[in-house]
């Protein structure tokens, strides 16, 4: 997981998995992103393969954080299997997923 900042937003890149064995160290580099940044805070999921209950409960923590501390969490890169889980959990109409600009045109 890497987090790049700039002016007004910061991406975090998640890996390939988001499930009960990442989700601690996750969970926390999340936090403390929210904590010290501005602007949306963009989660890059285009590289993630497999997400669990666990990992869901992450995304849903974060997103409760950003409204906490006045902020935007945003789903980027969402591949269609992760899509179809949020979904089906209807979360994608919880969290904000950015559609990409060549599916609204």
């Amino acid at each position: 997981m890497r987090v790049r900042g700039n002016p007004s937003a910061q991406v975090v890149r998640i890996g390939a998995r988001l499930d009960a064995g990442t989700s601690a160290g996750v969970r926390e580099r999340l936090h403390e992103a929210l904590d010290s940044g501005e602007g949306d805070l963009i989660l890059d999921l285009s590289k993630l393969e497999m997400i669990d209950a666990t990992g869901l409960g992450v995304l849903v923590g974060a997103h409760r954080r950003a409204l906490s501390v006045q902020r935007r969490l945003v789903l980027r890169g969402v591949p269609p299997r992760i899509m179809r889980i949020l979904a089906v959990t209807r979360l994608n109409r919880v969290l904000h997923v950015e559609v990409p600009a060549a599916a609204v045109a």
